[in-house]
């Protein structure tokens, strides 16, 4: 049996060693989220459907503005051969879900905020997302955003247009109008209806989707002039990592494409009757 000095034993053993962590610190390093959506065949998202025109639900399927930007995207080469998986999450669940790694992304209509920003990976927006009221049609008694003094106003639980409504509300009490009271909502769904009959003054949401609600019963809602708060913008959200940023590239590559040339705008038309104006990469803080 060869007897190796010890001097050189203890040097092989030394590489050895290296050899082996190294394998385990390289593995890492290689991963990324998008090649493993390739490899899987399968890219999981996340979409909260009581949000129409941007999701909803019609013959079984999760269908609006959003489903014809992921259709759009999922047609570029990088997607061939990956199967893309809709999950339909309730909105308290959906960056939970996220953060947890329970799927890919979420593409679903997403406030931009700085505090969202600094947890989430925000892509390039896909959508304005002014703060705007709805009222019931004929209601003379609010003709601005002011004429919410007194009222009560309805919004959906942890949503951003929901906090816009009450640091308006907050404005409004400092000049001795305050706001009679807020009541959240699981769905925005769940406000419109409160509204039709009455239980509250007005509904705060997005300007797209009370355009969407208006147009689809003009004889029952009508919009507020005016808008709350300074310009906001919809967009999806990933998650923040090394590993994530071929895939956050990617989503967001595809939407600022689709701004440029012109798609986007025409699905705005299509889902909104009006185009937006939107930047082409994702806002920094």
């Amino acid at each position: 049996m060869k007897r190796w000095h010890p001097a050189i034993k203890a040097a092989l053993i030394a590489f050895t060693a290296i050899g082996i962590v190294s394998c385990f610190d390289a593995s890492p390093a290689q991963a990324d989220a998008l090649t493993d959506i390739q490899r899987k065949g399968v890219f999981t998202v996340a979409t909260e459907t009581a949000n129409a025109p941007f999701d909803f639900v019609k013959d079984g399927k999760i269908v609006g503005y959003t489903g014809d930007i992921i259709d759009a995207i999922m047609r570029d080469p990088v997607m061939k051969g990956v199967r893309l998986e809709r999950l339909d999450v309730p909105w308290s669940g959906i960056l939970p879900g996220l953060a947890a790694g329970r799927f890919d992304f979420v593409v679903s209509a997403l406030t931009v905020t700085p505090e969202r920003s600094e947890k989430y990976h925000l892509t390039t927006p896909v959508a304005d997302a002014t703060v705007a009221i709805m009222k019931k049609a004929g209601n003379e008694a609010i003709k601005s955003p002011k004429d919410i003094a007194g009222r009560i106003v309805g919004s959906q639980t942890g949503s951003a247009q929901l906090a816009a409504g009450q640091a308006y509300a907050e404005e409004l009490a400092k000049d001795g109008t305050p706001v009679k009271s807020f009541k959240d909502y699981t769905a925005f769904d769940e406000a419109y209806a409160d509204l039709a009959a009455g239980r509250v003054d007005v509904v705060i949401n997005s300007l797209p989707n009370l355009l969407d609600a208006v147009r689809a019963r003009p004889k029952v809602f009508a919009l507020v002039e005016g808008t709350i708060g300074p310009k906001k913008y919809y967009s999806w959200a990933g998650r923040h990592g090394a590993d994530q940023e071929a895939l956050n590239k990617f989503i967001d590559d595809k939407i600022a494409e689709m701004i440029r040339d012109g798609r986007l705008a025409e699905l705005q038309k299509k889902w909104f009757g009006m185009p937006m104006e939107v930047p082409t990469a994702p806002i920094k803080f």
